[in-house]
This record gives structure tokens, sequence and C-alpha cells, in this order.
């Protein structure tokens, strides 16, 4: 007994001590032997409830769900077949009774029919040789409907006595008619003046009753039912079926086509369930598509259950880090706070060396870090900076080989013509543009000679374009003086040609303007063609191309210079509070208006650029 007393007052120390060490320790232990236990524990009560409470009943229940409301479709189907099939069977005897078809009596009988059922489109009578022999209504056969070649005509030729079901289609042997209709066919002989004949009764349903009775389908917000053909697998019936013939959308048939009851299909990554029903003496199949994610009617009350088990396992979670918090997350707290300063993209904060030893050495090192980034942030920005002005400036310097060879290309068409004064109007506005375009290596020049530049540009254009647009240039007296970056209107002037006015077929016309506004100089290029669509004004100025933006905008074949080149060359110089603003509106045309800061000398436009 003393022994055993002993050890056990000698463990009371111990454990006191242990938790000294613990109070004393690093950050990293504390977390590791205090929220890793707790934690594990609140993963395993979780993962015990979630694994008793999913069960497959649950699944089993959405699947006998499915199977009653696609075999209700089915039964519908058939029903509407067995009843078409007797309706063609009273046609039948009705229009080829005794070998006779063209009496008033049958007429009236056909009429009434067609009265009393608003799903039946028209009825037609056809020989062996696809002559038509009666229709009702009596509506003439279109010149270039090839009867021979339908597919209901083959099936009616190929087995006789049996009624075959075609695909959905636009009705299309008569004049006028565009229905869409499923075609019935059945090739009868019968007694005609004495003799045999062979021929084929046709009844063309409207599809929209048959759409009607595939649509009254409930599997959850989603879910849908489509139908196929068991012969060839064919899409017969499908709730977005345009976009099925467009190759916009597809279903995988191959598993349905062989396949009598319910699956899991996962083909596009979400998992659905397929329910499969034939429909009797027609050849198709119901297939019911149903979202497990939606319709599993007890997820809702598992999810209730989960938040309550959830709310428990957060009540005591709180519970406990409340008592380690006031330890544990201030100094973190604080590093938190400066990090997402960092992240906001202030790069002059500091961390202060308080805390435990891990804060202390992550705070020093976060420091030396930060310091270290702040210094080459700034070199990589000037060298970023002046590199990217090197790349803008060589674009801008680039002149066309492709606008050059088509501008003397028709100068040497124009002297095979004799037409001298164009020769000389032409060659001299092309001498004028190249002088103006290299402007003795200055990047600025007067909103003056930019004009010029631009008059040049659109005179070449308009005598190789032969007159099929016209210009005007106006500008105020007080925008003339100031100074831009030049060689930014001829890109836009040339994407308002070639894919504004080019494919027009009336006269076009361009307004160059330019008009000093407050602080901004205002640089407009506005012409009448056949303009642009909202989604691809908006991805003009986006940095790569996108099927809203065309890649003319992105490097404008023949400028050399494209219009995000123009509007990174103009932030680049001046800020980002300017650039290139669009509007276009299309068959109307399309407005260009360049912002830039009023600047009136050369030494205000360094100071700018600086």
């Amino acid at each position: 007994m003393k022994i055993t007393y002993t050890k056990r007052f000698s463990f009371l120390p111990n454990v006191q001590r242990w938790v000294k060490r613990f109070r004393a320790h690093s950050i990293q232990s504390i977390i590791m032997w205090s929220f890793s236990a707790f934690i594990l524990l609140i993963v395993i009560v979780v993962a015990v409830l979630l694994f008793n409470k999913f069960s497959r009943s649950a699944e089993q229940s959405v699947i006998l769900n499915a199977q009653q409301i696609v075999d209700q479709v089915s039964y519908n189907l058939e029903d509407y077949v067995d009843g078409m099939a007797q309706l063609y069977r009273a046609i039948e005897e009705n229009m080829l009774a005794d070998g006779q078809w063209d009496d008033e009596q049958v007429t009236k009988q056909l009429d009434t029919i067609i009265r009393s059922r608003d799903d039946i489109v028209s009825i037609a009578l056809f020989n062996d040789q696809g002559d038509l022999l009666r229709n009702h209504p009596a509506i003439p056969v279109k010149p270039s409907a090839k009867v021979t070649e339908q597919s209901w005509f083959h099936s009616a030729m190929r087995v006789s006595d049996h009624l075959s079901f075609s695909l959905p289609h636009v009705q299309n042997l008569y004049d006028q008619t565009f229905e869409w209709v499923v075609t019935m066919s059945k090739g009868i002989t019968v007694v005609h003046d004495g003799e045999p004949m062979y021929v084929i009764l046709l009844v063309d349903i409207n599809f929209k009753k048959i759409d009607e009775l595939s649509s009254r389908i409930s599997l959850g917000k989603r879910g849908y039912a489509y139908i196929i053909d068991e012969g060839a697998g064919n899409i017969v019936y499908h709730p977005q079926q345009q976009l099925i013939y467009m190759g916009l959308r597809n279903e995988s048939v191959e598993r349905a086509l062989t396949s009598s009851e319910s699956y899991i299909d996962e083909s596009d990554g979400v998992k659905r369930l397929n329910t499969v029903k034939s429909v009797v003496n027609i050849g198709w199949k119901i297939v019911g598509v149903s979202y497990l994610d939606e319709i599993m009617t007890t997820r809702e009350e598992v999810n209730r259950y989960l938040v309550r088990v959830v709310a428990i396992v957060l009540v005591l979670a709180i519970a406990v880090s409340l008592i380690l918090s006031a330890m544990l997350t201030r100094p973190i707290r604080r590093m938190g706070r400066t990090m997402k300063a960092v992240e906001r993209g202030d790069f002059d904060v500091e961390l202060p060396l308080q805390g435990p030893l891990e804060v202390v050495q992550l705070s020093s090192r976060f420091n030396l870090m930060l310091n270290k980034i702040r210094q080459l942030m700034k070199q990589i920005v000037k060298e970023q900076e002046s590199k990217r002005k090197y790349e803008l400036e060589a674009l801008q310097a680039q002149i066309n080989p492709h606008f050059l060879y088509n501008t003397l290309n028709s100068v040497v068409r124009m002297v095979g013509m004799s037409k001298k004064e164009e020769v000389i109007t032409m060659i001299t506005s092309l001498s004028k543009l190249f002088r103006l375009s290299l402007s003795k290596g200055k990047t600025s020049i007067s909103v003056r000679e930019e004009l010029e530049h631009a008059r040049h540009y659109l005179t070449i254009q308009q005598m190789r374009y032969k007159q099929k647009f016209d210009f005007a240039i106006e500008a105020d007296e007080a925008a003339l003086s100031c100074y831009t970056l030049k060689l930014v209107l001829q890109p836009l002037i040339e994407n308002a040609i070639v894919h504004g006015i080019e494919y027009m077929v009336d006269q076009g016309h361009i307004h160059i303007g330019a008009a000093v506004k407050g602080e901004l100089l205002v640089m407009t290029v506005t012409d009448n063609g056949v303009g642009m669509t909202p989604e691809t004004v908006e991805g003009i100025l986006d940095a790569k191309e996108t099927p809203h933006q065309p890649a003319q905008f992105i490097n404008t074949a023949g400028s050399g210079v494209a219009v995000r080149n123009v509007h990174d060359r103009i932030r680049l110089y001046y800020g980002k509070r300017y650039g290139l603003e669009f509007e276009s509106e299309q068959e109307a045309g399309t407005t260009v208006r360049i912002r830039i800061p009023v600047i009136h000398d050369m030494d205000e436009e360094e100071r700018v650029h600086d």
C-alpha cells in the first residue's frame, strides 16, 4: 500500500510539469495536441452519423418513382398509338371500301374524321409508283416531292399490311405546309375496277400531340424524358429537339438501346438516373432522365438531420476554442490582418516581433521577405515598363508591307489607265504619310499632324476602294495645338474601313473629330458601317481572343498596330484613366473615342510620360 501511494503521489507533479511544458511550448505543439485530438473526435462522430444515415433505400425509392412516371408516359403513348391504329383502320375501311375512293360519300366520311380529330393533318393514298390517287384536304403535291424516296414509302413497300411510324419531320409533300408531323403508312392490296392494285395509305399526325404526352412528366426541376427509335437509335422526341438537331446537345443512347431497366449514367460528369421503357407496337423507347441530387426526397430529411448534428458539434467546438483563443489567436489575427493588407497591395507594412517563439520567427522572416519583394517589385516594374515602351514603340514604327504593297499595286493600275492626277495624288499622300509616320523619331506629335496623317491615309484608302466611302475631318481650334501619341487614329480608321464599310452595299462615310472637353482631349472615329453586337464591344479591349471578341481587334491585319496596342500605349503613357471607348449598333455604325489629357507643349508631354 505504501508503494502504491508513493507512485500515485509522484504522478501529480509529472502532470503539472507536463501542463507547464504544454503552456510554454510553441504554437505548433499547442495546435497539434489540442485541436488535432478534438478535430479527430469530430470527424469520427460525423463520419459515423453520416454513414448510418445514408443508405440505399433512398436511391431505390427514387428508382421506383421514376419507373412509375415513365411507365405512365409509356401507357399514355401506347393508348394513343392504339387509338390511332383503330382510326387508321376506320380510314382504311371508309376510303378503300369496294376499291372506290373518289365518290362523294368517301369525301364526307374523311371530312368528318379530320374535323373530329385535331391531331390529324392530312390523309393521302398513293399507288406503288408514287402517284397520288386521293388526298384530304385536297392540296397539290409539290413537283419537287420525291414520293418514292420517302422513308414511309419504303417501309410500306417493304412490308405489306404493316403499320409503320416515321421519325418526326416537317411535312414536305404539299405546297405551303410546314407542320411538324409523324407519318403513319401502310401498304394494302385492294381490288380496283376488277383488278388487284397495291396502294399505300398515308396519315400525317400532328407531332404536337406526342409532344404534349411526352412533356407531361415531372422528374424534379431539371429532369425530363426523351424518345428514341429502337431500330436506328434516332431521337424521336426531346424537350430540347432544336439543340439536338443543331449539334449543340447530345444524349448517350447506346446503353438505352440495349437496356430495359434503370441504370446510372455519369457520361457528362453528372450523376443521372436513366429509366427505360419500351412502347409496344411502335418500336420506340422512352428514356426518363432524373438528376439524383435534386429528386431524392429523403435528402431534405438527411440535410435537416445533418444541420442538427453540425450545430451540436459546432457548439462543442466553439466552447473548446474559446478556452484556447486568448492564448493562440491574438498574434495569429495580427499576422492575418497584416497579410491581408499585403494582399490588397500595401507592401509598406511590417509585423511587430511579439508573441510566441514561432510567431516572432515567422514575423521576422515575413518582414525580410516583404522587404525583398518590395525591392524586386520596384526593379520588375521599372524593367517591364521600359520593355513595354520599347515594344510599343517598335510596333508604332513598323510600316505595314501589305498596305504599301496594295498601294503600289493601285498606283501601277492607275499608271496603266493613264490616271496621272490620281497617281500624283496617291504618291504624294503616301510620301507625306510616311514622313508623318517617322516624325523624326518623336513619340508624340500635335493633333494637327495626327489629323493630317489620317487625312493622307484616308485619301489613299479612298482611291484604293474606288470611292466606296467619303470622309470628313473636323477639329476645334483649341484641339489642333494639343499633343498626342502618334499613329493612334490609323488603326481605328483601318478597322472602320475593313470591318465596317467594306461589307456595305451603300456608300460609306467616316468622320474624324477632335475637341477639348474640360481637361480631356477627345478624338473620335465614326463610321456608318455594319456595327457590332454588345458582346463584341465588351470584349474588344480584352487581352486575348474570346467568342465575343473577333481576332481583328487583337491583331488587326494590315495595320501593324492593333486596337489593343493603341489602348495600352495610351494607358501606359497617360495613366489608366485614359484610353479607348467604343459605342456601336448593328447596321448603324461604330464610334471610337480616344480620351487623353490636354497637353499643350512638349515639356508638359515629357512630364506626363515620366
